[in-house]
């Protein structure tokens, strides 16, 4: 056989590949897959949310299952094309996601489209449905990140670490300028569990949190008033300090109120009335974790964050699955977005965390949320559903023993 006639490897496979087009197709869709185990996580965080929302607030909860209705076939749509072209439509994603978070804090746009919201200029109102671009910028910053990390290991070099970092500021920046500073906080961890995940060196990842760690109190003086505020009562209510909670530790004190009352079966029928005495700000948005411990006590709170867990772990089983670097990564980021965003969330209404404007996933009362969710949660079943082409090169991060 002549040097001439041997074809590229990639050349012969795709031609192996074409020879049977019906049945290659059929053999590419994976239909048992951990992807689904994620679907039904969050179809179950969805139905628990429209019962705590009707203990809070009945009429909003027919609005929660039409937008949980919408979700599901946005995830359905995003799961049906191979998520591997998306990857040439992410530079696209980010400019129009970009753009979108630039337009809210535009003075100039009338208050009708972009009606302000206890002092943060974050939604656009489309009529039906009030879109929220920090929410969309969830979404596309986790497949521009996925995008951006390759298996050929350029962000094992100091250069290629510190880019995506660099990149990540700019949406970081604008969302913190609303201000939304719950949302702003997921992206950065997400970025590092990415990282993490795709091999960067761990020299670089300790320098990185032990910089993070330094640089967190001296950011203090730059922070908002209400944001040092809501820090002051987070200590003070940790020292015993209880002078806070009729001023900006108020929204805390009842939430742990809740928590509290509800004991290891929770109150049932009984929480309403309850809770409604309680007058806790936004019971059914954000806080919404605490109505569930108070009506199904400990045993709801369990199961709420069992749930969740399935649903991170159904992401990461997904990445373990996945053979090319760019759906692997999509699922690492999924699963880290989501399970921050539940921690976060969780400990704030506990009295673990300051208290931030953040939605517990596919639980809380929004349209924004509850679509990026289910968006998140399509991706991670497009990955899942796709094998590898035959003769495929497997796409992971691998590297040898001196990655640190």
């Amino acid at each position: 056989m002549t040097g001439a006639s041997v074809l590229p490897w990639s050349r012969l496979a795709s031609r192996l590949d074409g020879l049977d087009g019906a049945t290659s197709r059929r053999r590419a869709i994976r239909w048992m897959n951990p992807g689904w185990i994620a679907a039904i996580a969050g179809l179950a965080l969805s139905a628990l949310g429209v019962a705590a929302i009707m203990t809070v607030d009945p009429t909003l909860a027919p609005r929660q299952v039409a937008y949980t209705a919408v979700g599901l076939v946005a995830a359905a749509l995003v799961a049906i094309p191979d998520y591997r072209r998306l990857r040439w439509a992410v530079p696209l994603f980010a400019v129009l996601s970009l753009g979108l978070l630039v337009f809210v804090l535009i003075p100039a746009v009338p208050q009708w489209l972009v009606r302000p919201r206890n002092g943060a200029r974050g939604w656009i109102n489309l009529g039906v449905i009030d879109l929220q671009p920090a929410e969309v910028a969830k979404v596309v910053f986790i497949l521009a990140a996925a995008a951006w990390l390759r298996p050929d290991g350029w962000h094992r070099r100091l250069m290629g670490f510190a880019w995506p970092f660099l990149l990540t500021l700019v949406p970081v920046a604008l969302i913190l300028l609303e201000p939304d500073l719950g949302t702003a906080t997921l992206f950065l961890p997400t970025l590092v569990a990415m990282l993490w995940c795709g091999g960067a060196r761990k020299r670089h990842l300790v320098a990185l949190v032990v910089a993070a760690a330094v640089a967190a109190p001296l950011a203090y003086p730059f922070l908002k008033p209400h944001q040092r505020a809501r820090i002051d009562a987070l200590v003070a209510q940790l020292e015993g300090d209880r002078r806070f909670e009729q001023d900006i530790g108020y929204q805390s004190a009842r939430a742990m109120d809740l928590v509290g009352a509800g004991g290891v079966e929770g109150l049932r029928a009984e929480a309403a009335p309850l809770i409604e005495h309680n007058h806790l700000p936004e019971a059914h948005n954000d806080m919404i974790f605490p109505v569930i411990a108070c009506r199904w006590g400990l045993v709801g709170a369990a199961g709420t964050l069992g749930a969740l867990a399935v649903l991170v772990g159904a992401g990461l089983w997904t990445a373990s699955i996945a053979r090319d670097a760019f759906g692997r990564m999509i699922a690492v980021g999924v699963a880290s977005m989501l399970g921050f965003q539940a921690f976060v969330n969780v400990a704030m209404t506990i009295g673990l965390l300051p208290v931030t404007g953040i939605t517990l996933p596919f639980v809380s009362y929004g349209g924004s949320s509850m679509l990026t969710t289910w968006v998140m949660v399509g991706l991670v079943l497009n990955v899942a559903l796709r094998r590898p082409p035959r003769f495929s090169r497997r796409g992971v991060f691998e590297f040898d023993g001196a990655s640190a």
